[in-house]
């Protein structure tokens, strides 16, 4: 099975975020940038929905990487956290260098992300929701601007969670 590539990047409390430290968790990517001004603030509503699904469960995370590095830096994206209302033990927005960003989206999360200066805000990318198991393995793929596309993802990751019985560890 596809896996998710090793990665390292902070988050908005400066911590290293790797690939350990999802390690036995199930949890939701997606790829954003704090100035957006499209399909952004329509993600975070509808992942914001996913958080308060899953705030109470701790084998469940989420993982939104900034591809706009230069701008949402580790003070900004705490700002953009706060603002929220939400916390880095459930919920990690992750900057590093964009290369390795665009990277990783592209060959291991499948999901589109680049600069374009055609753009009315210099970069493409998809408003993909990406379901990860407790292997690192893809599960689902989900619009992240259709709160139906949001329905199914709720109702994957509870089917998700059926496979792994509570406190049950995964050996790779």
């Amino acid at each position: 099975y596809h896996t998710i590539a090793d990665f390292q990047f902070v988050n908005q409390d400066s911590a290293i975020v790797t690939n350990k430290t999802f390690d036995n968790k199930i949890y939701i990517a997606d790829f954003f940038f704090t100035s957006c001004r499209t399909i952004c603030p329509i993600m975070k509503t509808q992942m914001l929905r996913v958080h308060d699904s899953i705030q109470n469960d701790p084998d469940i995370l989420i993982l939104s990487h900034t591809i706009d590095p230069e701008y949402d830096t580790v003070a900004l994206l705490h700002d953009f956290a706060d603002r929220l209302g939400v916390t880095s033990n459930k919920w990690h927005f992750v900057t590093g260098n964009q290369d390795d960003i665009f990277r990783i989206a592209q060959t291991s999360y499948f999901a589109t992300a680049l600069a374009d200066n055609t753009e009315p805000d210099g970069y493409i990318h998809s408003g993909a929701f990406l379901l990860i198991d407790k292997e690192g393995r893809i599960r689902g793929k989900y619009d992240g601007t259709k709160e139906d596309d949001v329905n199914r993802l709720l109702k994957d990751i509870r089917r998700l969670k059926k496979e792994y019985p509570a406190n049950q560890t995964t050996v790779f």
